[in-house]
């Protein structure tokens, strides 16, 4: 008769980190998206009444930092393995692009307004139902999506890697591609002709060097 061992047999039923956090994702993913689509915000507008303008983005902000959470919590609290770890001076580099990497993404939220990108302008504003500013200078006239190109570079910096850390960049880049496509799906429809003309001149990922009009 086989004996039942439980540490062994509950290793063997439970799903691996990396699979809880590949689940997690799709869950967060598809969520996040589809809050994110203007069609969402005008079905909320249509439920509660234009109170959606004022409120909705800052919300939407609130309800995205909690659910990024889980990530956290399987990060560091559930199994893992260590791949590698890069040894001085190299890690030094790497953290220092990673350094980089989180001055860029302040100075590129900055551009876009600190306020509105986080839903305060428009909770506080005489008149938040107004649409925002496309904004064609400075990083965005490199490249189109800044925000998640130079958080895809700090991901991929990290002078360590683990099973989960793999998983999590893995597709948190995947999930960056499709958002920004997503996303940009969202601003033509609220730019137009403005955000077409911009998407044809300047690159989607891959930064240029010279910035032309």
């Amino acid at each position: 008769m086989r004996r039942f061992n439980f540490q062994q047999d509950i290793r063997v039923t439970m799903p691996s980190s990396a699979a809880v956090m590949i689940a997690y994702f799709v869950i967060f993913g598809l969520t996040h998206s589809l809050l994110a689509y203007p069609r969402a915000k005008r079905a909320v507008r249509r439920a509660v009444g234009h109170a959606a303008d004022r409120w909705y983005r800052l919300v939407y902000v609130i309800l995205s930092a909690v659910a990024i959470l889980p990530f956290f919590y399987i990060l560091a609290f559930m199994p893992d393995r260590t791949l590698y770890v890069v040894p001085a001076p190299w890690k030094w580099l790497m953290m220092a692009g990673q350094a980089v990497s989180v001055i860029a993404v302040v100075v590129a939220l900055k551009q876009t307004g600190f306020s509105y990108f986080f839903g305060l302008s428009q909770s506080f504003s005489d008149r938040p139902e107004e649409p925002g500013t496309l904004v064609t200078d400075g990083f965005y006239c490199h490249i189109r999506n800044p925000l998640f190109f130079f958080g895809t570079v700090f991901l991929w910096l990290f002078p360590f890697m683990t099973v989960n850390l793999l998983t999590f960049n893995i597709v948190a880049t995947v999930y960056f591609y499709v958002g920004a496509l997503h996303e940009e799906r969202s601003l033509v429809e609220e730019f137009g002709d403005a955000y077409k003309a911009y998407r044809q001149r300047v690159p989607m990922f891959i930064p240029r060097i010279r910035c032309t009009s």
